[in-house]
């Protein structure tokens, strides 16, 4: 069985790592062809790196402040020739991308079974975030396979009338490869990080999505301040996404605060060991949302809305949007309140216990057997 798995982002290559890892320990029962459409171009190779991937095919697609409109149109037009090239029998793709939505659309058009990894993840508001959840919906329509992280996503799929026998609940492939990495002794060649680490308690924060670009990202920014400034055993470290959009507000406003630590966006694995050695986050990025609880860290999801409400249920995750008062009292309570850390800390993940990738796997594995 020829397989096709197609990553466009730097989330995207880390949660399909796993199950291209998984899918190459058997080659007798399938050929496995990698395409990456290089959305997120740096970010995506430090991924690919450090769990040792080659792309077969690199479409190369990322342009300086391209539309979505020029993303999806690029994706398609080099999608389409890879298909022709491959003929795969399977193609699979992960999470909320325009890639994935991209890479299910141009499976309808060539009439091939495609597998969504990550499926079924819901915020109920079309425009937030944005483009992920519509990008999700759509997705969903044109998949064969379902892979489910959670039951609530499984849910969520059959509600919208996606038949029960299609729908696999696995876990997240994010703990898989996060649980490899985390196991691996680390210490980081950065000095500021090994200062920031030993010098006080940690907050790692990370911001990037598109309904925080402009004002929320300054207010991200302001909350940020008052915070170091209230708390002196207090040091931030913020990865600071590529896009331009963010680094034009994020450098001016705290490159000159005393104990914020601005940093380009790090591999994946001194990333790992920067969450591990956080006393807690704060972003509004899914994957950490996921991330975070497997290494007892609180979160702080800075959006109105998630994708991920079990986090925020089962107690590992809160909302606190971007009102900079807000903000800063979710930081504080954490920050004084042992019991109210505590409790966040120490409830277990939702997300998944290390072995989607095998649950994915076997899934695959029986559908090919049946459309024999």
């Amino acid at each position: 069985m020829k397989v096709l798995a197609v990553c466009g982002t730097r989330p995207d290559a880390l949660k399909m790592a796993p199950v291209i890892i998984e899918l190459r320990k058997h080659p007798n029962e399938v050929k496995l062809f990698l395409a990456v459409t290089g959305q997120h171009r740096e970010m995506l190779k430090q991924v690919l790196d450090t769990f040792g991937l080659q792309p077969d095919y690199d479409l190369d697609i990322m342009l300086e402040r391209q539309s979505l409109c020029q993303i999806t149109t690029r994706a398609l037009e080099g999608l389409d020739k890879v298909f022709n090239d491959v003929s795969p029998n399977m193609v699979l793709a992960q999470g909320d991308t325009t890639t994935t939505f991209v890479a299910a659309l141009t499976s309808f058009y060539h009439k091939i079974p495609f597998g969504h990894i990550e499926a079924g993840l819901r915020t109920e508001n079309k425009f937030d975030p944005f483009p992920e959840e519509i990008n999700r919906r759509l997705t969903s329509v044109l998949a064969d396979l379902h892979f489910a992280p959670t039951d609530r996503a499984r849910n969520n799929l059959i509600a919208e009338g996606i038949p029960d026998r299609a729908i696999y609940v696995t876990g997240n492939t994010i703990i898989d490869a996060l649980l490899m990495i985390a196991a691996q002794d680390y210490t980081f060649e950065d000095e500021r990080l090994e200062r920031a680490v030993s010098s006080g308690r940690l907050i790692v924060v990370t911001a990037h999505r598109r309904e925080n670009w402009g004002e929320p990202m300054r207010r991200i920014c302001c909350a940020l301040k008052r915070i170091v400034s209230r708390y002196p055993d207090v040091n931030i470290v913020f990865p600071v996404h590529k896009n331009p959009v963010i680094r034009e507000i994020v450098f001016p406003e705290l490159r000159d605060i005393d104990r914020v630590t601005l940093i380009e966006p790090p591999d994946y694995v001194p990333f790992v060991h920067l969450m591990k050695s956080a006393y807690l986050i704060m972003t509004d990025s899914g994957g950490v949302q996921e991330e975070a609880p497997s290494l007892g860290k609180p979160v702080l999801v800075l959006r109105n809305t998630t994708e991920r409400p079990e986090g925020v249920e089962a107690g590992n995750a809160r909302l606190v949007g971007t009102d900079i008062d807000r903000m800063v009292a979710e930081a504080s309570k954490l920050l004084e309140d042992r019991t109210a850390y505590e409790t966040m800390a120490r409830v277990a993940n939702p997300y998944g216990d290390g072995h989607a990738a095998e649950r994915i796997w076997n899934a695959i594995r029986d559908f090919g057997i049946h459309k024999q």
